[in-house]
């Protein structure tokens, strides 16, 4: 297939059975002799030292999967004694292969927090899945860019078909698009970006952007990227539920069109990181068509309840905005980096990043220019070299199934209701913020413990240490109104009621030693 004219039906790679293969048939230069590098050149191993490192390394990633549960859900090393064991010199010559698996899986990479043990209630603590394993691992042999199409038309259809299913689970209309990127950070800064340039051309002059104090630090991180003075990004008090004031976010705009500003963009969240509270999204996007703004949904974390019958309404609500952040790195239980961005109208980004906009030598890139009904995703946002996320979240989808993650999701909603119950049924134990979106937080005040708010705030913390330090459980704090709590997020599918109740009891155990402690003599 040539790109001097359409493709027809003959001929063309849709016309072609999966028992026809394009790929060069001939046998490499070891097929006689595993034992001798696979290519000519350097930077080749051998098709049985291949072989045997693969095995080794398969049976590595069995063995971690099989074993997230066992041991302590955090585990971290002295800086003096990770730099004796991995400062270096450059290594002139090569080393085995299988060893040096060994010694990561064993020495290097367990120290950090073990995100899919079902006691890790830590940040929003991801699982992973074996079928995205093998994803990366394939597309990495491929060397899958899905970037332009002449560079990798596969991957860019298996692309575009997860941001369809992606779609489809949330919600949002077919004329939706997007693309994935490394997590909510560049989903933010790319969808800002878009309506920057949309509403207020080249000149910043004045422009404001609105959100709450509970938005993502990456929203801050974004006004910066984009030119904007932080004085221009005002971050407004939330109500009591810790969501975006609709009266205050009026009366502010109101004030800033008044004094002769620009307001441009609103960014809604939905699953704060503290609380896992939802800003009024379907209240916003009226508030903002009345006035003329860009609405941008950070639901990162939170946009995943839509797949669950709970989250039902939320679907209606998200196909309101502008603009989508979502993260399958989360909820959606895939590996690090799996971000996406989705859009109501592709265009928009399309002007924003698209090469031909941004050519300083026009002849380099011509060749790869989208022709006919060829779709580049590099136009569409600020990377060009793209790794293929999107096959991790198509092939653990086509292996386990919609439904699946449905149920998943649905567990973690559940999760989060057992731990309220059981803390507000706890005389120990006070709620600080109900459950939101698989997030919770609470405070351990035992009976005769101090009760002035410094004195508290200190146990909370004084109680995450001592949990973490049992080796049994992760739960650390954040601030709820000003004060210390106690946090969990349950969105874990191998998480059981069971371990809900065996780590409160931890809390309740390490607040009455803590408390007595701080009793005044």
């Amino acid at each position: 297939m040539t790109r001097d004219a359409p493709p027809t039906a003959t001929g063309s790679m849709a016309s072609a059975s999966p028992s026809t293969s394009r790929v060069p048939s001939a046998r490499p230069a070891s097929a006689d002799d595993p034992s001798h590098p696979y290519r000519p050149g350097e930077l080749a191993l051998s098709v049985m030292e291949m072989r045997d490192a693969g095995h080794h390394a398969i049976d590595l990633v069995v063995q971690r999967l099989c074993t997230a549960a066992d041991g302590p859900p955090h585990a971290v090393a002295d800086p003096v004694e990770l730099e004796a064991l991995l400062d270096e010199p450059l290594p002139e010559n090569g080393s085995d292969l299988t060893g040096l698996l060994d010694h990561l899986a064993q020495d290097v990479l367990p120290l950090g927090i073990r995100f899919d043990h079902p006691r890790c209630f830590a940040f929003v603590p991801t699982t992973g899945n074996y079928p995205a394993v093998l994803a990366d691992l394939l597309s990495t042999a491929h060397l899958s860019v899905p970037g332009a199409w002449l560079v990798g038309s596969g991957p860019t259809r298996v692309e575009l078909t997860a941001l369809k299913w992606l779609k489809e689970l949330l919600g949002l209309p077919g004329h939706w698009g997007g693309l994935f990127v490394s997590g909510g950070s560049v989903a933010n800064l790319t969808a800002l970006a878009a309506a920057r340039d949309h509403h207020l051309g080249g000149d910043f002059t004045s422009a404001r952007l609105y959100c709450s104090t509970q938005a993502h630090p990456s929203i801050a991180r974004a006004v910066h990227l984009l030119g904007l003075g932080r004085d221009q990004l005002i971050a407004l008090e939330p109500d009591t539920g810790q969501r975006l004031d609709l009266q205050g976010l009026a009366a502010r705009i109101d004030a800033d069109l008044a004094a002769g500003l620009r307001p441009f963009a609103v960014v809604a969240t939905v699953g704060t990181t503290s609380t896992g509270a939802a800003d009024p999204v379907t209240d916003l996007a009226r508030l903002c068509r009345r006035y003329g703004l860009w609405l941008h949904v950070d639901g990162a974390h939170g946009a995943a309840s839509a797949l669950s019958d709970r989250g039902h309404d939320l679907r209606d609500a998200l196909g309101r905005a502008d603009s989508l952040t979502f993260d399958p790195h989360k909820w959606l239980f895939q590996p690090y980096e799996t971000g996406c961005v989705l859009v109501r109208d592709p265009e928009l980004l399309r002007a924003t990043f698209r090469m031909s906009r941004h050519h300083l030598d026009t002849g380099y890139l011509h060749p790869a220019e989208a022709r006919y009904d060829e779709v580049n995703l590099d136009d569409l946002g600020p990377q060009r070299s793209r790794g293929l996320r999107a096959l991790k979240v198509w092939l653990s989808l086509k292996t386990f199934g919609a439904a699946a993650f449905r149920r998943a999701v649905d567990h973690g909603l559940h999760l989060s209701d057992h731990a309220a119950a059981r803390i507000t049924a706890h005389p120990d134990l006070d709620l600080a913020s109900a459950p939101g979106l698989g997030i919770l937080t609470f405070r351990c005040q035992p009976p005769g413990s101090p009760t002035d708010p410094p004195a508290v705030d200190r146990l909370q913390q004084s109680v995450s240490d001592a949990v973490r330090a049992t080796g049994q459980a992760l739960l650390l704090t954040t601030r709820v109104h000003g004060r210390t709590v106690l946090r969990m997020c349950t969105i874990n599918p191998a998480t059981t009621t069971a371990d809900i109740d065996a780590v409160l009891e931890l809390v309740v155990r390490a607040g009455r030693e803590a408390g007595a402690g701080q009793k005044p003599q």
